[in-house]
């Protein structure tokens, strides 16, 4: 563990031509109950978890009004409000949740205007400085859906947008409609499915968030077969998680992890990757 933990140990990336935030944030998502359903185990914890992630540099912040739902984003204010200057936040729209585990598209424009509406109201801010259109609704042209958001930006009530789980040909139809600050795709050293997504970004300096950095834990779990992820973590004194994180803050200067727990301890060792430095044979062992 690092005597001094610094989540601006990552460096800094830009989020358009006007925001800056260090290159190493907070997913919101955990910090709700089981199935991302209803309010954690420990409202006081997950509290906790918020306050001391902005403690140690993190000033992005992402989560969705999905998450909960609506918890995640009520728990932010709740933790943090009024904000510190510079914090980000950076919410999501375009999915219903009927239950735990259970995720419906809907992309519409009606939703979207809902969906940002409340965010603003859960938040208490009037206006969200990044808003991702969650997913593309396959009932709803994408045109569609990014117009819904370009009007609410036009209104003052969105200052960026981003886009979350599109191809790259659905990112270039986003991007002909309006400039694209951010990309949130899944992304980790066992799927990388989103790589021509990467390269893309990092060519147009749009920020990538990849999420389930960490592979939902399964590195810690099988950290047995990824050898040489084993080995680098055991080099440098760390875990296979804060090896896994430092691997992503290498890979692209693009990249703009967002690892969540519901964890104290489990917040501190991620933010610990910040000051971990891979070497080319680092990179090279963990493939």
């Amino acid at each position: 563990m690092n005597a001094k933990i610094d989540a601006a140990a990552a460096g800094t990336i830009a989020l358009g031509a006007d925001l800056r935030v260090n290159r190493l944030g907070f997913g919101a998502m955990r910090i709700t109950g089981r199935g991302v359903w209803g309010d954690p185990p420990e409202v006081s914890t997950a509290i906790a978890v918020l306050r001391r992630a902005v403690e140690l540099g993190v000033n992005f912040i992402d989560t969705a009004d999905s998450y909960g739902p609506q918890v995640s984003e009520r728990l932010i204010a709740q933790a943090l409000h009024p904000y510190p200057r510079g914090l980000i936040i950076a919410t999501k729209g375009g999915f219903l949740r009927p239950a735990p585990d259970v995720w419906h598209h809907d992309a519409s424009p009606e939703h979207l205007r809902e969906a940002c509406e409340g965010s603003l109201k859960r938040l208490k801010v009037d206006c969200i400085e990044v808003y991702q259109l969650h997913a593309p609704d396959p009932a709803v042209p994408l045109e569609d859906s990014i117009g819904a958001l370009m009007r609410l930006s036009q209104e003052g009530k969105i200052r960026h947008i981003g886009v979350s789980n599109v191809s790259l040909d659905e990112l270039k139809r986003c991007e002909r409609l309006t400039p694209v600050v951010s990309v949130q795709n899944r992304y980790n050293l066992e799927d990388r499915r989103s790589e021509e997504v990467l390269s893309y970004c990092e060519g147009r300096s749009i920020a990538f968030l990849p999420w389930a950095p960490l592979g939902s834990g399964r590195h810690a779990q099988r950290s047995g077969a990824l050898r040489g992820l084993a080995e680098v973590a055991g080099r440098h004194g760390i875990s296979s998680g804060e090896a896994v994180i430092a691997w992503l803050l290498r890979k692209s200067p693009a990249m703009l992890p967002i690892p969540g727990t519901a964890s104290l301890a489990h917040l501190e060792e991620n933010l610990g990757a910040a000051a971990v430095h891979l070497t080319a044979q680092d990179l090279r062992e963990i493939g």
